[in-house]
């Protein structure tokens, strides 16, 4: 996990935003554009992992975040940078559950698909962001 800046300098090629409502229908409406906007983009390649990063991240954000939060994803021809905007306090850190809890392994997820991903402050909140290399 980083707590810099996403490393990214290029200009992207696309760039899709949106505010939903943090509510728990919205982690499958996250879903759902995500695979939209990637589908359209031509890259069916990444879909799969996108969705679970962004659905561990988005849920992150309706149960600590705030009453919205902002999803963003970025097409740099070579990779993709996902972010996830929320307005809440405090940092979001991986966890080490027990073996027989429900839920707390969210971050490791993402750790585990993601090429990199971190943590940064914002004005109001804090961006938790992703990002995956798109080329097979």
């Amino acid at each position: 996990m980083s707590l810099h800046p996403a490393p990214l300098s290029a200009t992207p090629i696309r760039t899709v935003e949106y505010l939903l409502p943090s509510v728990p229908a919205g982690v499958g409406q996250a879903r759902s554009l995500v695979r939209t906007d990637l589908a359209g983009w031509g890259l069916g390649n990444v879909i799969d992992d996108c969705l679970l990063i962004v659905s561990e991240l988005v849920t992150n954000a309706v149960r600590y975040g705030g009453s919205a939060y902002a999803l963003r994803l970025e097409d740099h021809e070579d990779r993709l940078y996902g972010e996830v905007f929320d307005p809440g306090d405090g940092d979001p850190r991986p966890c080490s559950p027990d073996v027989d809890a429900l839920s707390g392994r969210g971050l490791q997820i993402v750790a585990a698909i993601a090429d990199d991903w971190g943590v940064r402050a914002a004005n109001g909140g804090k961006i938790v962001w992703f990002s995956v290399g798109t080329t097979a």
